[in-house]
């Protein structure tokens, strides 16, 4: 109980299988890899920018300060 066993699918298949038709199926099942897939290389991709990135860049002596609170938005 709570899993989902081969008959599900199978009941799951009898009832939408007529409903799209099996090209269509086909069809989505391709596009489902295709983005799947697009992810995958991206996140590669982004893994080897991120890599890329120089911290010694123009913005490496910027720190940040404290900022005051202005008067108007203090509880006092």
């Amino acid at each position: 109980m709570g899993s989902i066993s081969i008959w599900h699918w199978l009941i799951v298949l009898r009832v939408v299988a007529p409903v799209f038709g099996t090209r269509k199926l086909r069809g989505m099942g391709g596009d489902l890899g295709g983005a799947v897939k697009g992810f995958r290389e991206g996140i590669r991709a982004g893994d080897v920018a991120i890599g890329q990135i120089n911290v010694n860049g123009p913005w490496a002596n910027l720190s940040a300060r404290p900022v005051a609170m202005p008067d108007c938005l203090r509880a006092d």
